[in-house]
């Protein structure tokens, strides 16, 4: 095997003009889509981490039928205590899961004494609240950040609705809404603190203690609207999903219908679609690295054949086996595909080296001054140099093959 290199090499090395530009053509592709993946990486595990760490958490519990009228806020959709209890204790037995936080959500007017406008309104535990959604004491634009989350009396309202009514800090407000059974109730309020916006859902919530919101809508029971569930490695979101949708999933009621349902992030939330989005054109560019590869490297091997064919035919002719000649060619093809990913890897690790350094910042909806950090994972490398080592190997068989199976007396003839 190491003389088939050896020769392979020698005659890559006959024509150097041509073996450098198909090296370079694989080093470009495979500098190309390794900083992609690490670039769009970067920033989609950034996009995703605004929504769930700011506002939705990666896994959501909800009563059946929530989801399905979540933009009316249905308050007789909220899980009862007996569910809550059941998906507490899901939740404890799961070792993937890291903490939660039940959560009541309503709409209501709120009021400055002198306008009046619509707001949606989260109640929480402030320290399982902020454990959960660790991105939101950071939002928190005006205020004592060295407070609990929000205190008892006390209410967060967002910077656009701040702005818009004039509201400060230490300002009282009112908050209206209805229970449930159709009666209004009101209480007062003081602005503890503002919230800045995030793109996507939350961007206009405002946040009061758990047991203001129940006493503001006059909840007798311990009943929540949602629990929203942090993971200790996200990357295990799919596998936890499963687990629950098959646990919590069984609850049913008397007529064994099912009562609790679970969401990912991305069932709840519309950008999902752009990180789809992403992960498409990644993909693209990996088949466009294919191309590259399977394309440049069949070029120069037919080149090879071409000319070479009274010498295809001279060692033919003097017994050289097909399979000989065969492995001579597919071992030109790989030494291109493995100097290739060799040098393109290293490239490509150095220009990702180089972006950390550096720093970019960029803004993504409301989020300022967010600093791209790409990182790729070791498999995601090998498998990308797995795939342009087969590529460069599959593009040579062709050519390999038409050589091995040349006449000798026809090869000699050849002008």
């Amino acid at each position: 095997m190491l003389d088939v290199l050896a020769i392979a090499s020698r005659n890559l090395l006959r024509y150097r003009r041509r073996t450098l530009l198909t090296l370079l053509l694989i080093v470009i592709g495979m500098v190309a889509v390794l900083l992609f993946v690490a670039v769009a990486g970067s920033f989609k595990a950034m996009m995703v981490g605004q929504f769930t760490d700011s506002v939705l958490g990666h896994l959501q519990v909800h009563r059946k039928g929530y989801v399905a009228s979540i933009d009316n806020l249905p308050l007789n959709l909220n899980m009862s205590a007996a569910m809550v209890a059941k998906t507490e204790e899901a939740l404890k037995a799961n070792p993937l899961v890291e903490t939660w936080s039940p959560r009541i959500k309503f709409g209501g007017m709120f009021s400055n004494f002198a306008e009046t406008t619509s707001i949606r309104i989260n109640g929480i535990d402030p320290a399982r609240e902020a454990a959960t959604v660790p991105l939101l004491p950071g939002r928190l634009i005006e205020g004592d950040k060295a407070k609990p989350l929000v205190e008892r009396g006390n209410i967060l309202i967002p910077v656009l609705l701040a702005r818009g009514m004039n509201t400060k800090v230490g300002d009282t407000v009112v908050v209206v809404a209805t229970n449930r059974d159709g009666s209004v109730n009101g209480k007062t309020f003081v602005v503890q603190g503002i919230l800045e916006g995030v793109t996507g859902p939350g961007g206009r919530d405002g946040y009061m203690h758990i047991d203001d919101a129940r006493a503001l809508l006059r909840m007798s029971d311990a009943e929540i609207s949602e629990v929203a569930v942090r993971l200790k490695d996200f990357s295990r979101l799919g596998q936890a999903d499963k687990q629950f949708k098959q646990t919590l999933g069984e609850s049913t009621n008397k007529e064994g219908k099912q009562t609790i349902e679970v969401h990912t992030w991305a069932e709840l939330s519309p950008f999902a679609n752009l990180a789809r989005m992403i992960d498409l054109m990644t993909l693209f560019i990996k088949i466009m690295l294919v191309s590259i590869v399977l394309v440049s490297v069949m070029n120069v091997m037919m080149m090879a054949v071409f000319e070479r064919i009274r010498e295809i035919g001279t060692i033919a002719a003097i017994g050289t086996p097909p399979g000989r000649i065969l492995s001579l060619f597919l071992a030109e093809g790989l030494m291109l595909g493995v100097v290739g990913t060799a040098a393109g890897i290293i490239f490509s690790l150095a220009a990702i080296f180089g972006i950390n350094v550096w720093s970019p910042t960029f803004a993504f909806g409301q989020q300022q001054n967010l600093v791209m950090a790409p990182t790729i994972a070791a498999g995601d490398v090998l498998a990308i140099a797995a795939m342009v080592v087969a590529v460069a190997v599959l593009a040579s068989l062709q050519p390999a093959w038409k050589a091995s199976r040349m006449d000798p007396i026809s090869a000699l003839r050849h002008v």
